[in-house]
């Protein structure tokens, strides 16, 4: 970790969590790590083919912030490390699988594969292959919210964006542009730079002259903040007021969550560019192990409870590579299917 740069502290104590909502936080990190556990295994099994990017380490950014959304309504914007955030948008996890799989039954049809997952009936807007290529559709989703809404009036147009990409996309031209004409039209869209310290095998502080991410949205009379990736109370809780005041007509907000990636880049890099100190330093702030502590404590639920948990997920993840391997791959006679949108 560099040491110019240390990870933002929340005071827990003034968060109210229900039992309900915190478990659906809970049960949605541990979904997301097991079914990149369960990815990993598939993979070297050579069920998977290609690139597969994992998000294990930085669950507290997905749940946090999909979670404050709405669960119908509301757009999700990934990259190319996009499994958890299409589970965290409700996305089923076979569906998830099965277009792991390349399978007919995938959220995608089999033709988005890992890098490209995409559900029209989730709100997902998809996943991009391309550093910041997702930043202009995310920008473009927010901005139709806006004009149905002031020039079409339709009232029932409220919806918020989420874009998330990491941050070696913040170097990028897409980056600058689209934040500018977010915030000059106050377009109803949250970004959220997932900064894992790496771009690829490129350390951050060694990319670019302004390191603090967050900063660079005061460039554009945005909100910026910087917080704990690894803290989903922290998350969530910035989360629910950027949402609130998207919502509210009052634009965009740029949030930098500090987090780290347990993995590689993917499942090919042998991952030795990172220090074992690093590495060691990431890892006892995992963050799901942080928030189960945190629901023992407050007796928002049992160790049992979780258990219990952590079990239901496995099964559910099991039975989703189960429909993954029975399903169907796509029809040849349909490689040309889906090129154009159909009634």
């Amino acid at each position: 970790m560099c040491p110019e740069r240390t990870l933002p502290k929340f005071d827990s104590s003034s968060v109210n969590l229900t039992k309900e909502e915190a478990l659906v936080l809970y049960e949605d990190m541990v979904l997301g790590r097991l079914f990149e556990d369960k990815c990993a295994e598939m993979y070297y099994r050579g069920k998977m083919f290609g690139f597969v990017h994992l998000y294990n380490g930085q669950e507290a950014v997905s749940s946090g912030i999909v979670k404050a959304l709405r669960p119908q309504g509301d757009y999700v914007c990934s990259t190319y490390r996009d499994h958890v955030h299409a589970l965290s948008a409700g996305v089923p996890a076979k569906e998830v699988m099965a277009e792991l799989f390349g399978k007919e039954t995938g959220c995608s049809k089999g033709r988005g594969g890992s890098m490209h997952m995409f559900s029209a009936e989730h709100g997902l807007l998809g996943g991009y292959a391309f550093v910041a290529e997702g930043i202009p559709v995310a920008t473009g989703a927010a901005f139709q919210s806006k004009y149905r809404r002031e020039a079409m009036q339709d009232e029932n147009s409220d919806s918020v964006t989420v874009c998330f990409f990491g941050d070696g996309a913040s170097n990028n031209g897409q980056f600058f542009e689209c934040l500018n004409m977010a915030a000059l039209w106050k377009l109803p869209i949250i970004y959220v730079v997932e900064n894992n310290k790496w771009a690829i095998g490129m350390s951050h502080y060694r990319a670019t002259s302004q390191p603090e991410i967050y900063k660079k949205a005061s460039v554009f009379d945005m909100p910026g903040y910087e917080v704990d990736g690894m803290d989903i109370l922290a998350v969530n809780t910035l989360a629910k007021e950027a949402v609130a005041r998207a919502r509210a007509g009052e634009g965009p907000t740029l949030i930098e969550a500090l987090t780290y990636r347990f993995r590689g880049h993917s499942l090919a890099d042998p991952d030795e560019l990172r220090s074992p100190e690093e590495k060691e330093f990431w890892a006892k702030r995992d963050p799901i192990k942080k928030f189960a502590a945190y629901i023992t404590e407050r007796n928002l639920a049992s160790s049992e409870q979780l258990k219990e948990i952590d079990s239901r997920i496995t099964s559910q993840i099991d039975e989703a590579v189960k429909f993954a391997e029975s399903s169907p791959e796509p029809n040849p006679e349909d490689l040309r299917r889906y090129v154009f949108a159909e009634d």
